[in-house]
């Protein structure tokens, strides 16, 4: 993908060096266009060095905002008061400027990211509001200490796939469970596993970049989660149980990829003295993945099914049963002896109509191959 990257005058250029080389390393090539003002904070050398090209600093006879404005996205990355007023009146007095105008006649995606004083960013909200409406992509900055600061990239690069991603999930929403729960025993005490979050932030993610709203249920996260995707917060099983009822019946698409306990302990109210010995109840959870097709028979359900140590027509075999007492549409298999909790590497069989075996890779590679199949089944 060719990215067009608008360096303006706000302090927060000094970030645009480390977000050019974040959407290198997802398979961009950058071309630059630095205002003076952004010349004053930062070095085109910087950016030459980041982008791996040289930098626009003004307009030839080789008319460069022309020439770029047919890019598969602009991203003007901080974006100053000045810039977005002056875009939004349609002024054109400096190479930026001419170029987002051009871009927009060409019907190119444009993503700002506004970063500046934040009386400045509330003054010029009818301006944000106007270019909105006219398809402009504004990624919210951070509002803290009297500033409207410069996101996280996260958010800035997964708004900038999602703008140039074939968009197979543009109008679904998509529901996400990831982490581990954790079943109290008394006050201060508790049993858990040892789920990062890591697959099914990957999942959360990709289905944002191919258009979705997403939600994400996430047990115990300490993971960071981009702003751009919804977060609803649990503990325990139960607390997942009751937040996935509720919340079903609007999503087209759940994805069940969080650690569920299957037991939990009779919970003791008062903390147990650690001078004796005490034996702990279990006592079974409710299965999630099996009541979600009762309550909303339309929605895409994909079940994760990790065991330990088991040959691998044992695991199938397991997957198959889940998936029969489930309903659900595909289950992802795995051997936790491969791979454990925490890796970002995981050894997936596919179980569906057919069976697909996988080899092993990135968290981050299986979440596009399974979405790529939601969209599809879709």
């Amino acid at each position: 993908m060719d990215i067009i990257l608008c360096v303006t005058g706000s302090v927060a250029a000094i970030e645009a060096v480390k977000l050019a080389r974040e959407l290198r390393r997802h398979g961009a090539t950058i071309k630059c266009f630095m205002s003076d003002g952004a010349c004053n904070i930062i070095h085109p050398y910087a950016m030459e060095f980041a982008t791996g090209n040289d930098v626009i600093l003004e307009l030839t006879g080789e008319i460069e905002h022309v020439k770029y404005a047919d890019a598969d996205l602009i991203l003007v990355a901080p974006a100053t008061a000045n810039v977005i007023s002056k875009f939004a009146c349609k002024i054109a007095d400096n190479p930026i400027n001419a170029l987002l105008i051009a871009a927009m006649g060409y019907g190119t995606p444009i993503v700002m990211v506004p970063s500046m004083n934040f009386s400045m960013y509330r003054a010029i909200k009818d301006n944000i509001e106007k270019l909105a409406r006219e398809g402009v992509i504004f990624v919210p900055p951070k509002v803290e200490e009297g500033k409207a600061k410069f996101p996280h990239l996260d958010d800035i690069v997964l708004t900038v796939l999602r703008g140039t991603s074939f968009g197979t999930l543009k109008g679904k929403r998509v529901l996400v469970s990831a982490g581990g729960t954790y079943e109290a025993i008394d006050p201060v005490r508790g049993v858990c596993n040892l789920s990062s979050g890591k697959m099914g932030l990957e999942l959360a993610k990709e289905a944002f970049i191919q258009g979705a709203d997403v939600t994400l249920l996430g047990a115990n996260l300490s993971l960071d989660v981009p702003s751009c995707i919804g977060m609803v917060n649990v503990v325990s099983a139960a607390e997942m149980f009751d937040k996935v009822q509720d919340l079903i019946g609007d999503f087209d698409v759940f994805i069940s990829a969080a650690a569920v306990a299957d037991f939990r302990p009779e919970y003791t109210r008062n903390k147990i003295s650690s001078s004796r010995e005490h034996t702990l109840k279990l006592e079974p959870n409710p299965k999630i993945i099996d009541t979600v097709k009762t309550l909303n028979p339309n929605v895409y359900l994909v079940g994760f099914k990790a065991e330990y140590n088991v040959s691998e027509d044992e695991l199938i075999e397991l997957a198959r049963e889940q998936r029969e007492r489930s309903g659900a549409d595909l289950v992802v298999a795995n051997d936790l002896a491969v791979e454990s909790f925490g890796s970002d590497k995981i050894k997936p069989i596919l179980v569906s109509d057919k069976v697909e075996k996988l080899p092993r890779m990135d968290k981050r590679e299986l979440s596009k191959i399974i979405i790529q199949i939601v969209s599809q089944s879709l």
